[in-house]
């Protein structure tokens, strides 16, 4: 049966037994994010996932620091497998605090699947971007900092703002589910707000190099979160591997049954021994 715990105010969700996956969603989803993946998983790994601080719009505004982000993982992490490392399955803004965490506290993570979000810090990110690319990246992430902006203002526009986006960019999750107190991270990106997103790890140096990593990618987008020079090196180094899917930046929505077919292959075969 799933149990629940309280992590810090967080609501802890935990389903299935085996080694332990934590699951952390983005922009703008909840912990329902993995829905499918984990009636995937449970019946061989331990599930664990829960909605980002802010996220869970009952609860209200939570912004938080990358810092302050890496503690509360932690803190998940110690309370559900205090003992054992895990595996980390990331979409989205997950991806980059996921990453931020393994960087940090590479010891407690055993491995990486990380969706749809790559080496965006990388030289070779930037460089890959063309003109276009980069107004149409500062244009969403801009709108969706406004909007956070705007929250404590206007909440009523700054909602509206925040959905209409959602809606513009493909998004499924429920307008009803998706309000401005999710935008934060884009205020750090652009505003600086909430000590920023300065100084934090370069992906390219963790994942693969470090950490065994599964990447699963949308080929079907205006433009990547990743450069084809850092998939190149991620889909050669042992222990890794790179797939792209026919669909959006939501695989596990847009092509679920690949999405999650995959996702246990890759860990069937990288948790063999500690399953045996």
């Amino acid at each position: 049966m799933p149990t629940t715990l309280d992590v810090q105010g967080l609501r802890v969700h935990i389903e299935g037994s085996g080694p332990t996956v934590v699951m952390l969603h983005g922009w703008p989803d909840t912990l329902a994010l993995w829905d499918d993946t984990v009636a995937a998983l449970s019946d061989g790994y331990r599930c664990v996932r829960f909605s980002l601080p802010g996220y869970d719009l009952a609860l209200g505004p939570r912004p938080v620091s990358v810092d302050e982000m890496c503690t509360l993982i932690g803190a998940v992490l110690d309370a559900v497998s205090p003992g054992e490392a895990v595996t980390l399955l990331l979409h989205d803004w997950g991806c980059f605090f996921g990453y931020e965490y393994a960087a940090r506290h590479p010891q407690r993570v055993a491995r990486v699947v990380g969706t749809d979000i790559g080496d965006t810090n990388s030289g070779a990110y930037l460089k890959s971007l063309t003109g276009k690319d980069k107004l149409m990246i500062a244009g969403y992430q801009l709108w969706l900092a406004m909007a956070w902006k705007l929250g404590g203002l206007w909440p009523t526009l700054a909602d509206r703002m925040t959905r209409f986006m959602a809606r513009s960019i493909g998004c499924g999750t429920p307008p009803p589910q998706i309000g401005w107190q999710m935008n934060y991270p884009y205020a750090m990106q652009w505003l600086g707000s909430f000590g920023g997103l300065r100084g934090v790890a370069r992906v390219d140096k963790v994942l693969g190099p470090k950490i065994p990593t599964l990447f699963l990618f949308g080929k079907r987008k205006p433009f990547m979160f990743h450069s084809a020079r850092w998939l190149a090196a991620l889909g050669s180094t042992p222990g890794c591997k790179v797939q792209g899917f026919d669909a959006g930046h939501w695989l596990m929505h847009q092509q679920p049954t690949q999405f999650t077919a995959t996702v246990r292959g890759w860990l069937d075969r990288a948790t063999a021994p500690e399953r045996a």
